[in-house]
């Protein structure tokens, strides 16, 4: 679908308003330039995805690699997102994280054998005031409709109930027994186990199902026929979820769960094996992608509303996530 407008150019000045230049501003060993050396790389290869979004004539927009590097800063610096950049198309966060993950696999910096899945729930942009009933059960006229007083004691609130009137599609959920509930997404990574770099990112619904379901998605998309291993928590360790992995050429190395009823999925067929330990030692690395995308790029709380923007905005910073990581393993040898 063409946005009205034709593609602006990316032409990148050296000069502004000023006696010093951007690029005389930033010092040569600022971590920011390693960083965009990356993503100017990633940007060229999507530059024929970028042609076609546009038209070609009409009044020229921002270029599309300014609203993205201009994105990435954001990330990095904490500086909240602005709705502008959501003009561009969904896939385009699919395509520059599946970008930036080729260009650490050419660095020799992924594992194609060894991966973690898991899933978070980021809160969503909505009170718990807008979890109200279904149509069908009218609530009493507000006191004050601009912040009307709610009292939820001794009613019983779920998701297939109530909704939120301002975002839909956040669910009640919490993160553990005992925890409070809230309007949440899920949000789940694929991550590979050598350096830790994000290579599969889904957002979904907070449905109770979402992290398996999302981590099957991400495990069918992994490139080549090769038998891979998966490792994960607890909340993996299902009968339905170990026997898709295996359908899909995935070895299971979740935690067991000896509490769920029928026991665990996993069996001494798979934990007797050193590789299953590796994966339950290395899957706590996923932890730090998880406390970077909610801390410096914001996202323990999305300001983004529907599953298909809070999916953008998840990706994107995934993306980010790896730049960083890989300028930092980069930073990490010596120079010859």
């Amino acid at each position: 679908m063409l946005r009205e407008g034709m593609r602006g150019a990316d032409h990148q000045q050296s000069q502004m308003f000023s006696y010093l230049s951007p690029e005389q501003r930033v010092r040569k060993d600022h971590p920011l330039r390693a960083i965009r050396t990356m993503v100017d790389e990633v940007l060229r290869s999507l530059s024929p995805q970028f042609s076609r979004m546009y038209a070609s004539e009409g009044r020229p927009s921002i270029a599309p690699e300014k609203l993205l590097r201009a994105l990435v800063v954001q990330m990095l610096y904490s500086i909240r997102s602005e709705r502008l950049l959501m003009e561009l198309e969904a896939d385009v966060a699919k395509q520059f994280l599946a970008q930036v993950v080729e260009l650490a696999r050419q660095k020799g910096c992924v594992s194609d054998e060894h991966f973690t899945v898991d899933g978070t729930l980021p809160d969503a942009w909505a009170s718990v005031k807008s979890f109200q009933p279904n149509e069908g059960k009218k609530a009493p006229p507000p006191d004050d409709p601009g912040n009307p007083t709610v009292n939820f004691r001794g009613e019983k609130r779920s998701n297939e109930t109530h909704a939120s009137k301002t975002n839909p599609q956040a669910k009640l959920a919490r993160k553990s027994d005992g925890k409070e509930a809230k309007l949440s997404y899920s949000g789940n990574l694929l991550v590979e186990d050598r350096n830790g770099l994000i290579v599969g990112a889904e957002a979904f619904e907070a449905n109770g199902t979402a992290e398996r379901d999302a981590a099957l998605i991400m495990l069918e998309k992994l490139p080549g026929t090769k038998v891979v291993t998966v490792g994960g928590d607890k909340g993996f360790d299902t009968f339905g979820f170990v026997a898709e992995c295996r359908n899909l050429q995935v070895t299971p190395h979740e935690a067991q769960n000896h509490t769920r009823p029928g026991g665990s999925a996993i069996d001494a067929r798979t934990t007797r094996h050193a590789g299953y330990k590796i994966s339950q030692r290395n899957r706590k690395r996923i932890d730090e992608c998880f406390g970077w995308l909610k801390t410096i790029a914001l996202l323990r709380k999305v300001r983004h509303r529907g599953v298909c923007k809070v999916d953008w905005m998840f990706t994107f910073a995934c993306a980010a996530c790896n730049l960083v990581r890989m300028r930092n393993l980069a930073a990490a040898v010596p120079a010859v």
